[in-house]
């Protein structure tokens, strides 16, 4: 089988990419070059920009069975995934997110069938769009599409969290460490699952070649539920410190720091329970094996044993002093738990 990733450097792609090697996929990776470090060795590498002219150049004559587009985010992304890869793969795979599904949630249980609606956050009404226009294409013109929806899917190199750097993901046990007031948002008691991207890798490939998932979207989690309490002291257990947690309601978050409105209120703030059983029903035997607590240990074990990636990111820690700042300026009662 042979496979293009669209992308293919990032937390979930890149343990996809190695479980693909392992299985002898021919994995071919098209994207810019910049994280040259997570290109699983093995794979065939084209550099190039998959919106830009040299992308087209660098295709021509090439088929694929399966195409994953792990970067595409817009409408005009969509169309142009379509057009470039019509007649050309048996399967293109579109990332999408667990993002897309009914913000506020009706019923607790969501499942692929959950109505797609989020008023808070643009990157999630982004790929609905997109999902519409590949269902679109599948139903007029065959188009191969599927939809797979991760939702917080971490590795190694993260610290996942709901209010953590991007850019230096330790800077989070680092403030642990330190003793200092780490936020959590709401009342630490909305429910989140966390899915290791080495269970999600063994879902999804599972879809790979899959004739079932044509035309079909479909969400690939753990089933672990927990607290955001938990996690916040699972992190700090893994760090070995009991973490100083400090509640702000979300809404008030999202007023002080606009940037992370709808990461928080159109996503994180809200109790989800994901429903895997299609997924379950398209692999076989498929169900995520890596607990929270485990997952933690290896991230933890991981930075420990790579000195260079504990960098902190000082402006995200002057944005959590500032935000502690205005709530404790306001009263700690102020605010409206969410």
């Amino acid at each position: 089988m042979k496979m293009l990733f669209i992308g293919g450097t990032g937390t979930i792609s890149e343990a996809v990419s190695q479980l693909a090697m392992e299985r002898g996929i021919e994995l071919v990776l098209l994207n810019r070059g910049r994280m040259m470090d997570r290109v699983v060795p093995g794979a065939r590498m084209i550099q190039a920009d998959i919106r830009g002219d040299e992308a087209e150049r660098a295709l021509f004559g090439e088929k694929f069975d399966t195409v994953v587009d792990w970067v595409c985010f817009t409408p005009e992304h969509a169309a142009d995934d379509i057009r470039r890869f019509m007649g050309k793969t048996h399967q293109f795979i579109f990332i999408s997110s667990a993002s897309v599904y009914q913000k506020p949630p009706t019923q607790a249980v969501v499942t692929e069938s959950t109505p797609l609606a989020n008023p808070f956050w643009d990157y999630a009404r982004n790929k609905i769009a997109c999902e519409l226009i590949f269902l679109q294409a599948y139903r007029d013109n065959g188009f191969p599409v599927t939809i797979v929806r991760p939702s917080h899917t971490y590795g190694m190199r993260s610290v996942p969290a709901g209010l953590n750097s991007s850019r230096h993901p330790w800077s989070l046990v680092d403030r642990m460490r330190r003793g200092e007031p780490v936020v959590v948002h709401g009342d630490g008691s909305a429910v989140w699952t966390m899915t290791h991207n080495t269970d999600f890798a063994r879902g999804f490939l599972g879809l790979v070649g899959n004739p079932v998932a044509l035309g079909h979207a479909v969400h690939i989690t753990s089933d672990e539920l927990l607290s955001w309490d938990q996690i916040y002291r699972t992190i700090g257990e893994a760090a070995g410190v009991t973490p100083n947690l400090v509640h702000i309601a979300s809404d008030f978050i999202a007023r002080v720091l606009p940037a992370r409105a709808g990461s928080l209120l159109g996503d994180k703030a809200v109790s989800v329970i994901f429903d895997n059983h299609k997924i379950k029903r398209m692999v076989p035997g498929f169900a995520a094996v890596v607990s929270f607590a485990e997952g933690m240990r290896q991230s933890v074990d991981w930075f420990s044993k790579h000195p260079d990636q504990l960098a902190v990111d000082a402006e995200w820690n002057r944005e959590m002093d500032a935000l502690l700042h205005r709530y404790r300026e306001i009263g700690n009662g102020a605010a409206h738990l969410t």
